[in-house]
């Protein structure tokens, strides 16, 4: 049989595609183009770590439904292991360390901490999960606070100065990119279609023989690797860290904003989320001073009440923005009214495989074999 809603969505992944490569292409030459300034490599280049963050979030909170809103601690553990590892002032090591090691280790621990703290907080659901994993981002800046010998307490830790700005924007452009085809890949291997299991029913997941808690701690170990890593490298490029700037709520407000304005649990969400936000925050900073900060708080109430789905969800082939380009708009929107009573009717809402552009499958956590062994039978 002849899947129409995948030829219809065709053409907007085609688009989308050749967008995505043209850009790309802009931002590996953009450094070589007469006109550049330092300032514009710096500025991308805090929009490149503000994405990643992002796209880590995603992982968890998008992946597996477990909202984090105490990612933050990740990106300041990387950029303290780091720091601690480099900078003279601190007391731990009597020498300063290589970057690249001292980066990966920071790394490394945000990973070793975040499996341990999740193999406790993971067995939480909900709000509780939520509400233990802010907790443990206070507890841990507090820790970096007290721990002077090593982090040099409310002082803070300097770093060799890093000017080489071309190099620094080159890296983290690669790493997102990285990042972003580790995410796209993981979507489509059975570990990844577990973890959509869990989001959907945990418990339908655990009775089809997923262990649920060793998933989400294992996505939970990778999303802090991956943020501890550019932790790290933020770290280096900022010369100076310290508890109030390495550990800030703000930066997990950013994840969550940026994904869900984008689209939770998407590939390109994250991406597009947070290149947006990230550029509206700075107009707002710019010409709101005052008041950006009670923009940005609109701005998050707007995207839960109005973009539920995120701007990938605005180019989703049924969606009405595109029905409405192709022309097709009334007719669609009935028969998908039939097809959604169909379907619960049904006794379930299944998850359309084929609707977001960017993403080619979504798991279904009852018939997919990538989830249920037995249905490969």
């Amino acid at each position: 049989m002849i899947d129409l809603d995948r030829l219809r969505g065709r053409p907007v992944r085609a688009i989308g595609a050749g967008v995505a490569i043209l850009l790309i292409a802009y931002l590996f030459v953009l450094p070589q183009l007469p006109g550049t300034e330092m300032s514009q490599l710096l500025t991308l280049t805090l929009m490149f770590t503000t994405i990643a963050v992002g796209i880590s979030w995603n992982l968890t909170g998008g992946f597996t439904g477990y909202v984090d809103f105490g990612h933050a601690v990740w990106f300041g553990i990387g950029a303290y292991g780091t720091s601690i590892l480099m900078s003279q002032q601190s007391g731990l090591i009597p020498q300063e360390a290589p970057l690249v090691p001292s980066i990966l280790i920071g790394a490394v621990l945000s990973a070793i901490v975040a499996n341990l703290v999740g193999r406790m907080t993971m067995r939480l659901t909900g709000p509780y999960f939520s509400i233990a994993m802010l907790g443990f981002f206070v507890f841990m800046r507090e820790v970096v606070r007290v721990a002077r010998p090593v982090t040099n307490g409310g002082t803070g830790l300097t770093l060799p100065p890093s000017l080489n700005r071309p190099l620094w924007y080159y890296v983290e452009l690669v790493m997102v990119l990285a990042l972003l085809a580790f995410s796209w890949w993981l979507r489509r291997t059975r570990f990844g279609a577990g973890l959509i299991a869990i989001r959907e029913d945990e418990i339908g997941a655990e009775m089809r023989g997923i262990d649920t808690t060793r998933s989400k701690v294992l996505i939970f170990t990778f999303s802090a690797f991956f943020t501890g890593l550019f932790g790290g490298m933020w770290a280096y490029q900022n010369t100076f860290v310290d508890a109030d700037i390495a550990f800030v709520e703000v930066r997990t407000i950013d994840a969550v904003m940026s994904t869900m304005l984008g689209g939770v649990g998407t590939v390109l969400g994250p991406v597009l989320g947070g290149a947006v936000l990230y550029w509206l925050r700075e107009i707002l900073w710019a010409r709101f001073l005052d008041f950006h900060l009670i923009a940005q708080g609109l701005l998050l109430g707007a995207i839960v009440l109005y973009l539920p789905r995120g701007l990938i969800g605005l180019l989703r082939a049924d969606s009405p923005l595109i029905r409405r380009l192709r022309g097709r708009g009334d007719e669609d929107e009935q028969r998908s009214a039939f097809d959604d009573a169909d379907i619960r009717e049904g006794g379930r809402v299944a998850i359309d495989p084929v609707a977001d552009p960017v993403v080619d499958s979504v798991a279904d956590p009852v018939s997919d074999p990538a989830v249920d062994p037995g249905a490969a039978r």
